[in-house]
């Protein structure tokens, strides 16, 4: 319990520092916010919605939100294509040999709905990372993956824009975890319409 404490202290420092440093740079605050939205999608341990948050301060809500829409998703589609097309067939090998993924786990991978995709990506603390990776090493289609980021990620941003509250205290009140649940929910939906119309497998 002590290293976790000290871990969230850790975190919290990070997090204070990066905010107060980018918001002391004036405009290029945002602009390099918006260069480790990107990086966050390669690089897990960067605390994206302080990224967000701060390009909602400085864009508005509305141009806050596009900007760190767009970001998030170009990052993700970089990790995704670099594990696709880079890293591919040798990072798979290596973890199948190691035990860590089978054949079976990267079928269960690809043969995700879009829905479900598309839920598992607006998940407010889903790793991103991880997606990413999963997704690269899997024969997932990038028109499938592309569909489910741009729909996912609308949802992820508004909530860390909107509502911006961490998984423990989402939990604790209830009225978040309510919010959070329609986000998910409508999420959902929009992708089964997206993808019976555009026919996404």
């Amino acid at each position: 319990m002590y290293y976790n404490n000290d871990v969230i202290i850790m975190f919290d420092a990070i997090d204070t520092f990066i905010d107060t440093a980018l918001q002391g740079m004036g405009i290029w605050g945002p602009i390099i916010g918006c260069f480790f939205i990107v990086i966050e999608s390669m690089v897990p341990v960067l605390p994206l919605f302080v990224f967000i948050t701060l390009n909602f301060l400085a864009f508005g809500n509305i141009l806050g939100f596009v900007i760190s829409w767009i970001f998030t998703c170009i990052g993700c589609s970089i990790s995704f294509l670099l594990f696709r097309k880079k890293v591919q067939t040798w990072l798979y090998k290596r973890l199948k040999k190691e035990g860590v993924i089978s054949e079976h786990t990267i079928d269960i991978i690809t043969n995700l709905k879009f829905e479900q995709l598309t839920t598992i990506i607006a998940i407010p603390f889903t790793p991103a990372f991880l997606v990413n990776i999963a997704a690269g090493l899997s024969k997932m289609s990038y028109k499938k993956f592309l569909g489910a980021l741009l729909i996912g990620k609308a949802f992820l941003v508004y909530f860390w824009g909107f509502i911006g509250v961490s998984l423990i205290e989402s939990i604790k009140n209830p009225e978040y975890l309510i919010r959070v649940l329609i986000l998910l929910a409508i999420a959902y939906i929009i992708s089964k319409i997206v993808s019976k119309k555009f026919k996404i497998e």
